[in-house]
């Protein structure tokens, strides 16, 4: 019968740590050979017995072909090792094997809850290799833990602030290198993007140093050479953490100095590679280094000089190291899912602002006084009581129909951001998530507004609904085709825009205000009683009504204050000269366009410059 105990294993590319945790929250990291890690070599004896450890290394001095320096990594079938075949799986379970053997001698007993951590890149495959080579070692059956998710589990767990929400890297520089972007959820961590290179880590540091030691001598047909030359560059490199200049021995040649300037030039290109790694991680993600809570570096090699500073001018953060960098993997995935493990405090989501209401109120009134005064001011005509006929403002349906549809948006986005700040589960859906919810609602409603528009307009004036239709519906397809591929985007991206998204789907309100102003001072032009005296005044309100029409569409399609000075004396211009029945369609059309464009623009916000820099969302009033 098991023990109530943990054994937790970090099978890594150069040396294997075990950690037991009892139920009482004590854990230790178990020893080999003296040594708190196990090497991951293995060399395989003449009679197929499997050495590990020290012992490995020993034998390899006689028969330096039998020594496997990285078992885990998976092989389909078999290796050839010194022309014999043997399993890859049971290379592989060596070092569990031991490291399952030592925790039964300590805890008394076989241990039945055992973690196994792997890279967050390995797909299924790998992951059911793993499990094989864990039956074949003995184990009970695993949970595979990824080791970036141990490590956050393991940081939480010792008080660093990672509240619900936040984004934190990790950065496991161990033999080669796997950097991983991880999402806080009220439960666990979520793995958002992963990149790993195994030419980039401590090995290859290993490799430039041994061949800076030797002069570069070819020592590919001497295998014990090799393998000595090898370890006593590792050793020579851990040293150098600590001593300016270590004396190396080497095989058959004299014993030779490194000092400190041999190591910098080894790890030079290997942490230039890290840090490069690590803006590639951040930007799948699709995040800025500005998001994250953290970038914290693990692994036998996360020490190596110059590490944190390559990292931070490529990211503008300054790493941590974890305590321990070397062990922090496998105390995590001891504490993974253990009654002692913190829960998670929620992330503050942006709470909209009370003037957001502005954003859902003006479109929603502009919308409905449009399509008021279209109806009261339409003019009914006949002729011979044969033909009937109605004088309609169709560009004053057309612009109600884009408002209502705007109204129904911004309502969406902001209930949206106020039901995920005040939701009690924010790991359930983002804050992004909810406001393409709220966004595909609201394209629903508006379309079904304008609809309505288009209906009770023709039964009112008993006219067929065909061409209210195409006036309410056509001009708003390109905003509601947009603003759907926001709501996906939304959806998608876990990290809330500056200010939240209600601040970056704000309704330029100004632009309404013109646009709505205009076209009901267009409107009162086409339909008031043309008094002789009150001509001049009737044409230079039309005129005035192009002006802020054309004004409306300028705030609309950009947003600094220049550019809508120079935009707005043509556009404007050109609005209230073409000012006239025939023409309202027209202008009504283009303001679309531009709601269009300003949908557009906040996509292209979101897809492209999200990662470069912040939005910053203009007063209501743009």
């Amino acid at each position: 019968m098991g023990v109530e105990v943990r054994l937790s294993i970090d099978c890594g590319g150069a040396s294997t740590v075990a950690v037991l945790a009892w139920a009482d929250g004590r854990a230790s990291v178990l020893p080999f050979d003296g040594m708190p890690f196990l090497s991951s070599a293995v060399c395989v004896d003449s009679d197929g017995r499997v050495w590990t450890g020290q012992q490995a290394w020993q034998a390899a001095e006689a028969q330096p072909a039998r020594l496997v320096p990285g078992p885990r990594r998976p092989a389909e079938g078999e290796l050839v090792v010194d022309g014999a075949r043997v399993e890859a799986v049971e290379l592989a379970a060596a070092p569990l094997r031991r490291a399952a053997a030592e925790a039964e001698r300590v805890s008394g007993g076989p241990v039945r809850d055992v973690r196994l951590v792997v890279p967050a890149g390995w797909g299924p495959r790998r992951r059911t290799w793993m499990r094989q080579v864990a039956h074949r070692a003995g184990l009970a059956q695993p949970r595979l833990v990824e080791a970036p998710v141990a490590v956050a589990e393991h940081l939480a767990s010792t008080g660093v602030r990672l509240p619900v929400g936040s984004f934190v890297a990790v950065c496991d520089v161990g033999a080669g290198v796997e950097v991983t972007v991880l999402r806080r959820t009220a439960a666990s961590f979520e793995v958002l993007a992963t990149v790993a290179d195994p030419e980039a880590g401590g090995a290859s540091v290993d490799s430039t140093l041994a061949a800076a030691l030797t002069n570069g001598r070819d020592m590919a047909g001497d295998g014990a050479a090799l393998w000595v030359t090898a370890e006593s560059a590792r050793l020579a490199k851990e040293a150098l953490l600590s001593y300016p200049a270590v004396t190396v021995p080497l095989a058959d040649q004299p014993p030779v100095i490194a000092n400190r300037a041999m190591l910098d030039d080894a790890v030079r290109p290997v942490v230039r590679r890290v840090a490069d790694l690590t803006q590639q991680t951040i930007a799948a993600a699709e995040l800025s280094a500005r998001d994250l809570a953290g970038i914290y570096c693990i692994g036998g090699s996360a020490r190596l000089p110059r590490l944190g500073e390559a990292i931070a001018e490529q990211t503008g953060i300054t790493p941590a190291v974890v305590a321990e960098p070397q062990f922090v993997a496998a105390f995590g995935a001891a504490e993974a899912g253990s009654a002692s493990h913190g829960v998670g405090v929620a992330v503050d989501v942006p709470v909209p602002p009370v003037r957001r209401a502005i954003g859902i109120a003006v479109p929603g009134f502009a919308s409905l006084a449009l399509i008021w005064q279209c109806i009261a001011t339409a003019e009914r005509n006949s002729a011979l009581s044969l033909h009937y006929w109605v004088d309609f403002n169709w560009g004053g349906l057309a612009l109600a129909a884009v408002f209502a549809l705007l109204g129904c948006l911004a309502a969406g986005t902001v209930l949206g951001s106020l039901i995920a700040a005040r939701s009690p589960t924010p790991d359930i859906r983002t804050e992004g998530g909810k406001v393409s919810v709220g966004i595909l609602a609201a394209v629903s409603l508006g379309a079904a507004i304008a609809g309505l528009y288009a209906v009770v307009t023709s039964q009112y004036f008993a006219l067929p609904v065909g061409s209210f239709l195409r006036w309410a519906l056509w001009p708003i397809v390109p905003i509601v085709v947009l603003a759907t591929a926001m709501a996906v985007v939304a959806a998608r991206q876990w990290r809330t825009p500056h200010g939240g998204w209600s601040a970056l789907l704000a309704v330029p309100t100004g632009s309404v205000i013109a646009a709505a102003v205009g076209m009901g001072l267009i409107q009162y032009s086409l339909t008031a009683a043309r008094w002789p005296n009150l001509v001049m005044w009737i044409d230079l309100a039309g005129r005035v009504g192009g002006l802020f029409l054309g004004t409306g569409i300028v705030m609309a399609l950009v947003t600094p204050l220049m550019f809508r000075v120079i935009l707005a004396v043509p556009v404007s211009v050109i609005s209230a000269a073409i000012v006239g029945a025939p023409s309202t369609g027209i202008l009504a059309i283009c303001y679309a366009v531009a709601v269009a464009v300003w949908w557009m623009a906040r996509i292209w916000m979101r897809v492209v410059h999200s990662s470069t820099a912040p939005f910053r969302a203009a007063d209501g009033g743009g």
